[in-house]
């Protein structure tokens, strides 16, 4: 294989990935911040619906082919397409073969939650203190149990669940990515766990480690969620989270309590307020920057 290495303005990164990747027959192309450890650097937080603050200013493509001939093509077709000169050719290269797969799943090992609550990779050993275990294969989906958001979510759920898990009887993880979420209720004793998420395939990774895990749960689209729910988590992002307040306030059963991660420290104030209307949070746990919100649906309370 070869790599394609380029050089472009901000403004044409978007163009370009596309030209690779559907026209040219790239394996893989990614997108990194060329002035990343410089004075240049601009940091981007890039969270669907929201404008960023910053932007990057130059941006190094690099781009995967077959063979030589396929990225020297590339390179060409490239130029051709901009000739300002916002596009610039750093290199062609050989790249060492490699196991992708094992490379990537190095990257992932048994990540400890608890004391003996783990998620374990379906690569890996078990280690012997595990006493609750979540088996994972992330697929194409998002949540290894690695990241801060999730290991929060993981957590409060082991906590609570080991003492009331019982009193969960309806269960909505809204955003399930890999499903470790609903799986994890499931295991500290929720009865009904309905994993809903937009993405095809976050929905069939959540049904395999469902099974995997002999966990028995719904998984499907927005569409699936109907009713009030004992618990509702949702470990995506602010903005969305906000955009959803409603949604998810409704979803939640008088009585019943809400679990919110993908919070930044920094935006409490403006989740808090989302939610008032319905539903006080408060914040939970925190976890390298990040933030758990948790509240309870008032057992009297009417949805506007």
């Amino acid at each position: 294989m070869h790599a394609l290495a380029l050089l472009a303005h901000a403004d044409a990164v978007d163009g370009l990935s596309d030209l690779l990747a559907e026209s040219l027959a790239a394996l893989a192309v990614s997108i990194e911040d060329a002035d990343a450890g410089s004075d240049a650097e601009q940091p981007v937080f890039d969270e669907p619906g929201v404008d960023a603050s910053s932007r990057w200013q130059r941006a190094r493509v690099s781009a995967l082919f077959e063979d030589e001939a396929g990225a020297t093509a590339a390179a060409a077709a490239v130029v051709a397409r901009w000739p300002s000169g916002d596009m610039h050719v750093v290199s062609i290269a050989p790249v060492a073969d490699q196991d992708w797969v094992r490379l990537t799943q190095a990257q992932f090992g048994p990540c400890r939650i608890a004391d003996d609550f783990w998620v374990v990779p379906t690569w890996s050993d078990v280690p012997g203190e595990a006493r609750h275990v979540i088996r994972l294969d992330p697929g194409r989906a998002f949540g290894t149990g690695t990241h801060p958001t999730t290991r929060m979510c993981l957590r409060w759920i082991a906590e609570q669940g080991t003492e009331r898990g019982a009193a969960w009887q309806r269960v909505l993880d809204y955003g399930s990515g890999s499903g470790v979420l609903a799986i994890a209720a499931s295991l500290f004793g929720a009865g009904t766990v309905d994993a809903i998420d937009v993405d095809p395939a976050a929905i069939e990774t959540t049904r395999a480690n469902a099974l995997a895990n002999g966990v028995v749960l719904r998984a499907g689209g927005p569409e699936l969620a109907e009713g009030g729910y004992s618990l509702v988590v949702a470990n995506i992002l602010a903005a969305p989270l906000k955009l959803l307040a409603p949604v998810l306030s409704a979803a939640v059963a008088p009585g019943g309590e809400l679990v919110l991660s993908g919070i930044l420290d920094r935006q409490l104030d403006e989740l808090r307020a989302a939610y008032a209307p319905w539903i006080a949070l408060d914040a939970a746990a925190h976890d390298d920057g990040w933030i758990l919100l948790v509240g309870s649906r008032p057992a009297t309370s009417r949805m506007a």
